[in-house]
Formats: C-alpha cells, sequence, structure tokens
C-alpha cells in the first residue's frame, strides 16, 4: 500500500513507521497517490497568527474575538478543550475559560498571511478556489509531471512550508471531489492529513450524519429531521424525485451527496456574491447619532475592501440585531454601482432614517451586493445630488492620502461619534 512520510516526504510501502527518518506521522491509504481534490484548512488561523507574532502567547488559551457583547471569531486548541467554539458569545466563552486572553481581530495581519498561503498554493496548481482567508480547495490533476511527485506529496510539502517558513499549521483533506476532501480535512485536526478514496465513499458516508454536510445548518437540520433524515443512510431509501418534491433545488444536490458525488469543478474565479462589514456594541444602543457613527466607519471599510477588489455594488445593505439576536435586514438599489463611502453611508443612512422601530440594537451592519466591476462605476453629477460629483472628487483625493500615509491620517468628524 502506498505511504509516505509527512516528516522527510520520503515515499515508501505501508510501515508503521518511515524508513528514512523513522518518523511515526505516516499517511498510507490504497489511491494516495492517485487522488487529485484536495481541501486545506489552517488549524486555528487567527489565534495561530497571534500566538505565531507574541511567543509569550505559545502555552496560554486564547481567543479572537470583540468584548463581552461580541461573539468568538476563533480560538485556538487550548481554549477548544475548555468547550470555546467560533460563533458562540463572549460571556459565554469566558465562563467555559475564564483564564483566556481575549485578543480582538487584526485582520490586516490575517490577510497577509492568507496572502503567502495562497502563494505557496498557487506554486502547487492555477486551479485554487478560497472559501475564506484559512481555507482554500486545490485540484492537482495533472501537475504530477510538472513537479515530478504526486499530489499528496506536493500538499505535504506545502504544510511542511507553511510551517517552517511561516509558522502556520494546516490540515489537509484528499479525496475525489469537493464535498469529501472537505469533509477529509476536519478529520484529524491539528496537523491533518486525511484520505477518502473513491472505493470506500459509500462505506464510509454511510452512517455519518447528515449535518456533516457543508451548509446544512440548524434549519435544514431540523427540517430533514422531520423527514425521518439524520443519517447519509436515510436519505440513500429516498427517490431523487421525492427530495425535489420536499426540499426543491437542495433535494437533487442531497440526492447526489448521499452517494459521495459532487461533480461542482474547483474555480480560481469563483464569484463574490457581497462585501459587509458588521460590529457587535458593549452595551444596547439606541442612540441614533451614535449609530451614524458606526454607520460612516462600517462604510469606509466596506468602501475599502470594494475598492481592494475592484468592485461596485448597487444594492446597499443595512443590518441590525436587537437585544433578543432577533436581526432585522434593509436593502436599498441604486440607479448606478457604487464603491464610494459616501454613497453607500447615504444609502445605509437613509433605511435608517426610515426604520420606525427605536431599537434598543446590539449590532449594525453594512454591505453592498448586486457587485458589479469598478469600471461600471460612474461618478458624474447626480440630477438629485448637485454635490454628489465634488463628495466622489473629495473621497479619492482622501484614499490617495490614506495610502500614502495611513488609514488615521485622514478622517471625518461624523466617525469620531
Amino acid at each position: 500500500m502506498p505511504a509516505l512520510c509527512r516528516d522527510c516526504l520520503t515515499t515508501f510501502e505501508k510501515g508503521p513507521r518511515c524508513p528514512k527518518c523513522l518518523g511515526p506521522r505516516v499517511i498510507s491509504h490504497p489511491e494516495l497517490f492517485s487522488l487529485t481534490i484536495a481541501h486545506m484548512d489552517c488549524d486555528a488561523f487567527f489565534a495561530s497568527v497571534e500566538k505565531r507574532d507574541n511567543p509569550e502567547l505559545a502555552d496560554k488559551p486564547v481567543i479572537i474575538g470583540g468584548g463581552r457583547r461580541g461573539v468568538v471569531s476563533t480560538a485556538c486548541y487550548l481554549a477548544r478543550i475548555r468547550g470555546v467554539r467560533s460563533a458562540i458569545p463572549m460571556f459565554q466563552a469566558l465562563k467555559l475559560c475564564p483564564e483566556a486572553i481575549v485578543i480582538r481581530p487584526r485582520m490586516e495581519a490575517y490577510a497577509r498571511a492568507s496572502r503567502e498561503i495562497r502563494a505557496m498554493m498557487e506554486e502547487l496548481t492555477p486551479d485554487v478556489e478560497p472559501l475564506s482567508l484559512d481555507e482554500a480547495f486545490m485540484d492537482l490533476s495533472g501537475t504530477e509531471r510538472l513537479h515530478g511527485a504526486p499530489p499528496a506529496v506536493m500538499l505535504a510539502r506545502l504544510v511542511k512550508r507553511m510551517e517552517e517558513e511561516l509558522g502556520l499549521t494546516g490540515s489537509i483533506g484528499l479525496s475525489h471531489n469537493k464535498f469529501l476532501a472537505k469533509i477529509a480535512s476536519d478529520l484529524d485536526k491539528p496537523r491533518g492529513f486525511s484520505v477518502i478514496g473513491k472505493g470506500e465513499t459509500a462505506d464510509f458516508l454511510r452512517e455519518k450524519p447528515v449535518r456533516m454536510i457543508w451548509g446544512v445548518g440548524p434549519a435544514t437540520q431540523t427540517a430533514l429531521e422531520a423527514a425521518g433524515i439524520r443519517l447519509f443512510s436515510d436519505l440513500l431509501r429516498w427517490e431523487k424525485e421525492d427530495l425535489v418534491a420536499r426540499f426543491g433545488a437542495m433535494g437533487e444536490r442531497l440526492w447526489h451527496l448521499a452517494r459521495g458525488e459532487d461533480f461542482r469543478p474547483v474555480s480560481s474565479h469563483a464569484p463574490v456574491k457581497s462585501i459587509s462589514k458588521e460590529t457587535t456594541f458593549e452595551e444596547d444602543i439606541t442612540d441614533r447619532g451614535i449609530l451614524d457613527g458606526h454607520l460612516w466607519r462600517l462604510s469606509v471599510q466596506v468602501a475599502d475592501r470594494a475598492k481592494a477588489k475592484g468592485m461596485a455594488g448597487r444594492v446597499i445593505i443595512l443590518k441590525l440585531k436587537r437585544s433578543n439576536h432577533r436581526s432585522l435586514t434593509r436593502r436599498m438599489s441604486l440607479h448606478a454601482p457604487t464603491q464610494l463611502a459616501d454613497r453607500i453611508y447615504r444609502g445605509a443612512r437613509a433605511l435608517l432614517t426610515a426604520l420606525d422601530e427605536p431599537g434598543p440594537w446590539r449590532l449594525i451592519g453594512v454591505g453592498i451586493s448586486g457587485l458589479a466591476g469598478a469600471g461600471d462605476c460612474p461618478e458624474s453629477a447626480d440630477l438629485l445630488d448637485p454635490g454628489a460629483k465634488d463628495r466622489a472628487l473629495s473621497e479619492r483625493a482622501a484614499d490617495r492620502i490614506r495610502e500614502k500615509f495611513g488609514t488615521d491620517a485622514i478622517v471625518k468628524g461624523r466617525s469620531l461619534r
């Protein structure tokens, strides 16, 4: 059976240890050197970047997130052992792990590390499909001749380079499609390397819970359970037509996934559907003046991301979350796409002004959707807003100043609220 040492990258026939370095980190599988679809998931990425940049945190539980009213973005494995998980409220996380060190996210540092990892991936294959800053699919079909080694070896080399050159670790899932590769990458974290071959797919899935399917959240899971579907074996008993009749387009997808079938290609050009930013308050807010300050700051952040991506949005989105955690969303369509903070802010403010409900609010968010290229973003004068063109020119000038002297070099007074 083919085997690979993940420490020295030696390939050999199956054995408990590497014959070259005697290391125990050996992965063996009948299809190890023939599978080409991979998913790489960094291990506790945000927390790992913080620990790398501050060695004093190495042996301490670390949580990345906002204040006590916020939620956990991610947590290191020392905190996860205590039950801390992503997306749980911060107050709950600190009850589970009171000695944890809480750090506010440093998105620029994480984005920089992500770009370095992405560059390493693209040395292996041009077919890299990022899902977020810390995970991506790769299709290494046809790369063996180029690299002189099968995809499994190159993937082991990738995470070895990440650890040695960047001080960050990742886990690999290797299979014959994206669905199974993503499942595999989560089987042996951290620093894992798991394989799901074609020959074992049916047996592997049969008694697994359907909540393993990416995108099956609590609402979908409840609907499936109401239909008597908890395991993949339950799905196998349904005809495709019946699943479609019960669950719509999702039903056909479930029918295929139950059989381990996923025909989606790895696409390096997956479209971005929206750009958004939100913030959770330390205390509930009703003051519209304070909310207005948050609207401007969030609009600037959304605009900065849109400008960096060369995108513009035709729809402005305002999101609010009540003190009881129930969300409210409002949208406004524009006559032309925009990437300007001024236009995004004015749209979001109009949506907030039109809202009769006084709050209190625990979260506010701003976003744009209906994205197009920045070339479709006109900055000519608006007959209904004669000052629009001058404000656009002013914003572009401010962008140039911020780019040269830093993001805090020039700010508007409303951002100080």
